[in-house]
């Protein structure tokens, strides 16, 4: 058990709701692995002048999916990609093939890993750690062109 002496908390802070923008992000992958859309983000903040609030990325597809993993240890990347192909092998006898043998296992690994995330802004700017990174993650094999929708909402001042 943590003793409360080892927890601290900055002051709460809080905004008026003053825009909601939004862009439609189309990516082309190259086949299985990740992409990183951090600077794609981060672009989109600045361009919506954002100041504090909430950026939410979706994207549009059941056999992609998006992640924040590390970004410092491309190793990383390739392990997890291990993982996946693990916990959905392509030959594990999947009933649905419509469109191949990795089709089925894209659904999984896109059911395990999800199709959103929320990325506090603070000050203008994406708060990730420092070794965070934002991924879409591509699960077919042959490339793909890949839509994330793109929501600020919050304070752009």
């Amino acid at each position: 058990m943590t003793s409360a002496k080892s927890v601290t908390r900055s002051a709460a802070s809080s905004v008026q709701v003053t825009t909601i923008s939004s862009s439609l992000l189309t990516v082309q992958t190259s086949g299985r692995g990740f992409t990183d859309l951090t600077s794609e983000a981060a672009k989109f903040i600045a361009e919506a002048h954002a100041r504090e609030g909430a950026l939410t990325l979706f994207i549009r597809h059941t056999s992609a999916s998006l992640t924040i993993q590390e970004n410092a240890d491309p190793s990383v990347l390739v392990d997890l990609t291990t993982a996946l192909s693990r916990l959905a092998p392509e030959n594990a006898g999947w009933i649905h093939e419509t469109e191949g043998p990795d089709d089925m296992p894209a659904h999984i690994k896109t059911m395990l890993t999800g199709t959103s995330l929320q990325v506090p802004v603070l000050n203008g700017k994406l708060a990730l750690g420092t070794w965070q990174a934002i991924y879409l993650i591509e699960h077919r094999s042959r490339p793909h062109r890949r839509e994330i929708v793109l929501q600020f909402i919050g304070s752009n001042q």
